[in-house]
């Protein structure tokens, strides 16, 4: 897979995906290898949160599906790591068109199914000195 890059800073660092459906979960990590940046994957937003407990630093980037299995869903997982770790960047995906008002403050939204080249786009907004959030 090519993901092509405009002439930006290299990114770097790692990032938490939240995937239930394991094609788009294996998917968004080998898109973000090829641009640099290593993670972690989870089915469930609670073992991802449980996981970052455990980190006591937070992690730079969450890739997060709004409908998931278990008790936290998308955007509830992305408002308690940012209350926690407010420098976190979040990206918030999802198969149904959400209402504003569910996207968090601060979280690039993504409707699914969202192109290689407006993901990589979001990740480089999220990881780059000029982030600015919004809808890709």
């Amino acid at each position: 897979m090519d993901v092509g890059r405009r002439n930006l800073s290299p990114i770097t660092g790692w990032a938490v995906v939240v995937e239930d459906d394991l094609t788009l979960r294996m998917l968004t990590v080998e898109i973000l290898a090829e641009i640099g940046l290593q993670s972690l994957d989870f089915r469930t937003a609670d073992a991802a949160f449980i996981f970052l407990l455990q980190t006591h630093g937070g992690c730079p980037l969450v890739i997060v599906d709004q409908g998931l299995p278990g008790r936290l869903q998308g955007g509830e997982f992305i408002e308690m790591v940012k209350s926690r770790w407010p420098t976190t960047s979040a990206i918030l995906t999802s198969g149904l068109e959400l209402d504003p008002a569910m996207v968090p403050a601060s979280t690039i939204y993504l409707q699914k199914p969202w192109s290689m080249d407006a993901f990589v786009h979001a990740v480089e907004n999220c990881l780059q000195p000029d982030y600015s959030a919004g809808k890709i």
